[in-house]
């Protein structure tokens, strides 16, 4: 009787610890989550247009230099450097602005997904592009070699660098933004008494 009783207890804490444990986790608990998902997400944005405004900027600067003092597939190398990494300021401002003011709001669940898939897709896509940069900086840059071709060699090569800094950019973007999709597997809407309620899987 004795064993029989102290099992009863032993069931009934367990059972109690793993109910009060269900009801601390509220809606809002969830929705905090979903939100660093979110947070996190933009605050990568930013960090990594911080590193290709930083990129921009210093070929910019080091690019304008050396092609006033270079002649020839050199100078052209660089002045392309140049033309290249203006547009790269002008996305990096962009997307860096844009995430820091979305960082202030405030999005539903459905649209977090929503933004997550398009953020992968789009990164996913990027490095398809800038795969197709490399190849068509190798194209000029052999064009250039075989036509002596000094603007088309040295638009190639720096079509090849620039592509390449891309690339791996992307690349790591993606796995950033992908690892932390990932706790969004564990969050997921399911029917509850007042319409759709967060869950969380462990």
């Amino acid at each position: 009787m004795n064993k029989k009783f102290w099992l009863l207890i032993v069931t009934s804490g367990f059972f109690a610890i793993t109910v009060e444990a269900q009801i601390n986790l509220t809606d809002s608990s969830l929705q905090q989550k979903y939100d660093s998902i979110y947070i996190n997400r933009q605050t990568l944005i930013k960090n990594n247009m911080s590193i290709l405004g930083a990129w921009a900027g210093l070929n910019i600067i080091q690019s304008s230099i050396s092609a006033a003092s270079t002649s020839g597939n050199t100078q052209t190398f660089f002045k392309m450097n140049v033309y290249w990494n203006t547009v790269n300021a002008a996305i990096a401002g962009i997307g860096f602005l844009q995430a820091k003011k979305a960082l202030t709001k405030k999005i539903t669940p459905q649209q977090n997904w929503l933004q997550q898939q398009k953020t992968e897709q789009f990164l996913l896509l990027n490095t398809g592009l800038d795969a197709a940069y490399i190849t068509t900086g190798l194209y000029l840059r052999e064009h250039g070699l075989r036509k002596n071709n000094d603007q088309t060699e040295g638009f190639g090569s720096s079509i090849i660098l620039q592509g390449s800094f891309l690339f791996v950019l992307d690349v790591i973007q993606y796995l950033e933004h992908h690892q932390n999709g990932k706790r969004l597997s564990k969050l997921c809407l399911e029917p509850a008494n007042n319409g759709l309620g967060l869950v969380w899987h462990l």
